[in-house]
């Protein structure tokens, strides 16, 4: 078989792990650049055996990096989620695990300058066109990945790189709560549907006879659990302005109930159908909104008093904790989000090249 050959870099972003690509360096034609990516990630397959991908919707991730066609960012990311059993490149949300990754992958090649010891990396996220602000250590003009930084759902330590969301708020499905309402009821289940950063639909896990403490593995054994969570997936999809999501990873599904680390509330996330080992940036991002937001089924479980005194929440997930600053204010009643972010690491794995069959690209 002739095969392509074609420049690539594999880096651990957040708690998620992908392939990143210049956008210089894969087709223009959108159909033929998804064909070399499932090709390049071995999907479909539960194993991705002929792949590079991970057999996990956590390790199957792509990330195609540019120059800015934004004016108030310097470099441009495409996140890509190539589905492990399917045929299918998703397109539809956004990465901000994989985010973590994109300062130092253009730093390192070449797409933007280091300016320092730290170097502030703008970056117009294109899935969802919003705006997100990275800073990268970058000492003798050098990224920098080793640190005492600490993220759950990550051994040993790193250099921190703190991402600043900045319009991120409906990014997805055109305003923060997009049925309009803090709490809709579907199958006879009381969900809040929200939107910062990543679509997620919030419910409380004792409503389907679960502690909200099990492990993903326990949860993704409850053949019925799962059968009900997809159909108020499905009905509830249209409602947040996203379509028809029967063919879509968003929006993600989260069971919460109270705290039980000292957080501000315990998570158990499906992306949409593998239940996550942590929890998503965005989804983090989203679900500590809405224990800010009043009416919402989040804000009933975590209990918080004063939320506009908020600045930072703990968000409890399978492998820990994830801290999300956020600034709040409160207009007539209705959460106006001033401020989101947070704190990831990334390191580079590899760079060289990585091969697809000339059938599907012959790499002109």
């Amino acid at each position: 078989m002739i095969q392509t050959a074609i420049q690539c870099t594999v880096m651990r972003g957040g708690t998620s792990k992908g392939l990143y690509f210049r956008v210089e360096d894969l087709p223009v034609d959108v159909a033929t650049r998804d064909a070399v990516l499932l090709a390049v990630m071995g999907s479909p397959d539960p194993r991705q055996i002929d792949g590079m991908g991970g057999a996990h919707p956590l390790t199957s991730k792509i990330a195609v990096v540019g120059p800015s066609t934004h004016p108030d960012a310097d470099v441009d990311y495409l996140f890509l989620q190539a589905v492990v059993d399917e045929a299918r490149i998703d397109a539809g949300q956004n990465c901000g695990n994989l985010l973590a990754g994109v300062g130092p992958f253009a730093i390192e090649e070449g797409l933007f300058p280091a300016t320092g010891d730290e170097t502030t990396v703008r970056i117009n996220m294109l899935n969802t066109k919003s705006l997100a602000s990275a800073l990268i250590q970058t000492p003798g003009g050098k990224v920098r990945y080793d640190g005492e930084a600490r993220i759950d759902g990550v051994p040993g330590t790193a250099a921190p790189i703190p991402i600043d969301f900045l319009d991120v708020a409906g990014s997805s499905c055109g305003s923060l709560l997009p049925t309009g309402n803090a709490r809709d009821t579907v199958d006879g289940i009381e969900v809040t549907a929200i939107d910062n950063g990543m679509p997620v639909v919030v419910m409380r896990a004792a409503d389907f006879g679960k502690t909200g403490y099990e492990s993903p593995e326990e949860l993704e054994a409850d053949a019925e659990l799962k059968a009900r969570i997809e159909a108020i997936r499905l009905q509830i999809g249209p409602r947040m302005n996203l379509g028809d999501v029967a063919k879509k990873t968003v929006p993600k599904m989260c069971l919460v109930a109270p705290a039980q680390q000292g957080g501000a509330i315990c998570t158990r996330t499906f992306i949409p159908h593998r239940v996550h080992e942590a929890i998503g940036v965005f989804g983090a991002v989203s679900v500590a909104t809405a224990c800010v937001t009043p009416g919402s089924v989040a804000a009933e479980v975590a209990g918080i008093a004063d939320v506009e005194a908020v600045k930072a929440l703990e968000v409890e997930h399978p492998s820990g904790f994830f801290t999300v600053a956020i600034d709040v204010t409160l207009l007539d009643g209705q959460v106006e989000v001033r401020r989101s972010a947070l704190l990831r690491t990334a390191r580079r794995l590899m760079r060289g090249e990585v091969c697809a069959p000339a059938t599907a690209w012959d790499g002109k």
